[in-house]
């Protein structure tokens, strides 16, 4: 196959890193930009310069993978801050049309998020006014929505009339101004697909809820794409940081003639049924999206699967559900009723031994892994056991990245022909990583952190002294590896190292790491 082109969302390790290293064990040939060109959180990317290196790169690469986030507003966050006009976003937008024009051979599968509405006041990755009416604009498309869906309450009426007076109407002008132009761009890609120009989108709910402004822009999208046929080629469901492994995945299976059936297994008989938190959909329904955009399906049972997807899930539905953070006396009782650990980590013992591909996917908290699941694991040798692992952020966040690796390293696990060490210490590689950092650092460091080091904040002071940023980092490193040698050293051989951490985005929220050969 030629070159696939990859323009990722941002220059965070979850978009930028994780599908390179997920090609490499695939062996598909991955190109992405410098970071320089991707710019950093609020700023930018240079499109002009963006631009220039997408079409010299597709000229002659068999497929692109691009984020219309990256492409149009130069990032993530910039998505949810630029001023430009519907006009100059279809503009930008051209770009896509004329690399296919100069191949057309180039098979482009895209993907662009639904932009959030966060129900926090906070503007680290918002504008400005965001931390005054973070909370209230959230409520406000919430009722909005739930209005026009249902009845609201003489009580949520009165709400509702509250929180639109408060609201200053620039700022309510300003934000919803800004949603209509991004879902102008999405409706304009629906469109690319009709043309031919677009292969294959995908729509991720960034951050959503049963109500409010991206479950009101979802269905006109959705009713657009029935209407025109396009369900086998446009996707919507929740998710974002984790889309550029998906989209791997998939091409992953479309050149080796692959269709993983993948059988999925809970923790908690109300599983399947959750609502997690960040989304407004059973998780079962979650998973089946995850698994079609990738490339696969569920199976019936486990006999027939290429692999097992064990999900460990809440017992209850969104705010309900704990986050990383809660000790777990301070979670929701049914985490301890509700909830069997014990038959779930026995069934991975038993699904490994029978020599099925186990792959874990850790969504029973948000934000990192569940602590009481991953030491039970450690004390009964089952972390040994995993092909795959994911826990990290939102439940969408997690499965999408479990899944793209599961997908792509069973195909090997069952063609040893295929197969080789090498490959096997890659995807043993990625396992480790994200161990490390969902459960070692997400889960644990990153309390100490901030608390310790960081005196109760989560970023890093921009007027912190370069070299009290260099020890903290240093700091960082050190933890990991000590995490690594307690818990993960047994697991692989021989063992990785810990070369170097950092903060991407001068925060706690993501870490970034080097995790290479002893």
């Amino acid at each position: 196959m030629g070159t696939i082109v990859y323009l990722p969302l941002d220059e965070r390790p979850c978009n930028f890193k994780y599908p390179q290293m997920l090609a490499e064990l695939g062996s598909l040939p991955l190109v992405a930009p410098p970071t320089a060109l991707l710019g950093r959180k609020k700023q930018p990317a240079d499109h002009a310069r963006l631009t220039e290196w997408l079409l010299e790169a597709t000229r002659d690469a068999s497929h692109l993978i691009v984020s219309i986030d990256m492409l149009v507003y130069g990032g993530i966050v910039p998505s949810r801050l630029h001023s430009l006009s519907a006009g100059e976003c279809e503009d930008r937008i051209e770009a896509l049309a004329r690399c296919k024009a100069a191949n057309p051979a180039l098979r482009i599968y895209a993907f662009n998020l639904i932009m959030r509405a966060p129900a926090y006041n906070g503007s680290d990755e918002e504008p400005d006014y965001y931390d005054q009416y973070g909370a209230s604009l959230h409520r406000y498309g919430w009722l909005l929505d739930k209005g026009e869906r249902e009845t609201l309450s003489a009580d949520e009426s009165e709400e509702y009339a509250a929180i639109r007076k408060a609201i200053p109407e620039a700022v309510l002008t300003d934000f919803t101004g800004r949603r209509l132009i991004n879902a102008g761009v999405n409706e304009h890609c629906i469109r690319l697909v009709q043309e031919g120009i677009l292969d294959h989108l995908v729509i991720p709910l960034d951050d959503n809820s049963r109500y409010g402004f991206t479950s009101m822009e979802q269905r006109r999208l959705l009713f657009e794409v029935e209407a025109n046929r396009l369900m086998d080629r446009v996707l919507i469901y929740p998710g974002a940081d984790e889309i550029g492994c998906t989209l791997l995945a998939r091409v992953f299976c479309e050149q080796k003639g692959y269709t993983p059936e993948a059988y999925v297994r809970y923790s908690s008989t109300n599983g399947p049924f959750i609502l997690p938190r960040y989304e407004d959909r059973s998780l079962n329904e979650s998973i089946k999206a995850h698994l079609t955009a990738s490339g696969g399906f569920m199976a019936d049972s486990s006999v027939e699967a290429d692999f097992v997807l064990m999900v460990n899930s809440p017992p209850v539905s969104q705010a309900e559900a704990a986050e990383s953070n809660h000790r777990y006396p301070e979670r929701h009782r049914a985490y301890f009723s509700e909830v069997n650990l014990p038959e779930f980590v026995k069934a991975v013992h038993t699904y490994a031994v029978k020599g099925k591909f186990v792959a874990l996917a850790d969504v029973a908290t948000a934000n990192g892994a569940d602590e009481p699941l991953m030491q039970l694991l450690a004390q009964t040798g089952g972390l040994s056991l995993l092909s795959a692992y994911a826990g990290w952020n939102t439940s969408g966040n997690a499965m999408g990245t479990v899944v793209a690796h599961a997908v792509i390293a069973s195909y090997y696990a069952s063609r040893p022909e295929e197969d080789s060490p090498q490959r096997l210490r890659k995807s043993k590689q990625f396992l480790v990583y994200r161990l490390l950092e969902d459960w070692g650092y997400q889960s644990n460091i990153r309390a100490e952190i901030n608390l310790g080091h960081l005196l109760g904040h989560n970023e890093i002071n921009e007027r912190t002294a370069e070299e009290g940023e260099r020890e903290l980092y240093a700091l960082l490193a050190s933890k990991l590896s000590a995490f690594y040698d307690r818990y993960l050293s047994a697991i692989v051989s021989p063992p990785f190292r810990i070369e170097e951490a950092s903060l991407p985005w001068k925060r706690t929220f993501e870490v970034d790491f080097e995790l290479g050969d002893c």
